[in-house]
């Protein structure tokens, strides 16, 4: 980054302002998303001007989601937020790859579990049947994106937490049971993020995540076959319901 030369006359825009200008270019031309940034001391040195002014412009960036703060660790190069449809028939990887970026989705968990409250109600089974539960994070060029939980029947996908190893699920279950799930009804709700999301999505403890409970249904039948929580992170999606 170069030092800025300020124009300080009554009618000039403020030093903060201009600082901001300056590190939006330099974010452009010489960082990546996920770079740190130097620190305010290293930057109120680089502008002559004092730590105040240069949080007022970090300020702006933040706004602006250009720039995230994170508790004692320092300000990092934000990724662009991604718009992200609820439709009857979302996929991930085609939604993401829509935008220029690469998707992936990988494992970190699978089990057969019973079932019980909210997810027998949601799927329409008897309390204690047996469900495929499935933890996955998925990721945009890299960068975590959102957390994973997907409930199935057992007796309609035996074997499944046996193979499936990341990808497209909903392509996998068409091929593989010649079942096309279409989203039935999803609820958004902000939550407060826990400690699986702070490890795996990278976000601070103070900031929102995204949490969408959805069901989804057999097509052809309209039987529901999976219950999914997903938590987005909350700085990078913005989550469009259309009908």
């Amino acid at each position: 980054m170069a030092a800025l030369r300020f124009e300080r006359g009554q009618g000039n825009r403020s030093i903060y302002l201009q600082i901001g200008d300056m590190l939006r270019r330099d974010i452009r031309q010489h960082y990546k998303t996920g770079d740190a940034l130097p620190s305010e001391n290293a930057l109120s040195k680089l502008y002559q001007v004092n730590r105040h002014t240069i949080r007022r412009a970090v300020d702006e960036l933040v706004r602006d989601g250009i720039v995230v703060r994170q508790h004692g660790k320092g300000m990092f190069v934000q990724a662009p937020s991604i718009q992200y449809p609820i439709v009857a028939r979302t996929r991930f990887t085609e939604t993401i790859e829509s935008h220029g970026l690469t998707s992936s989705s990988r494992v970190i968990g699978s089990c057969i579990e019973p079932a019980y409250g909210e997810l027998v109600r949601s799927l329409a089974i008897a309390e204690a049947s047996e469900l495929v539960c499935l933890e996955t994070v998925r990721e945009m060029d890299g960068i975590p994106f959102c957390l994973c939980r997907h409930f199935l029947p057992h007796d309609k996908f035996q074997g499944l937490h046996n193979f499936y190893s990341g990808g497209s699920l909903h392509d996998l279950l068409e091929q593989k049971y010649g079942i096309e799930l279409i989203r039935l009804k999803s609820t958004l709700t902000a939550v407060m993020p826990e400690a699986k999301d702070l490890a795996l999505l990278n976000v601070p403890q103070h900031q929102p995540v995204l949490r969408v409970k959805s069901i989804n249904v057999d097509k052809l039948s309209g039987k529901a076959m999976e219950y999914v929580i997903t938590r987005f992170r909350g700085d990078l999606a913005e989550i469009i319901v259309e009908p």
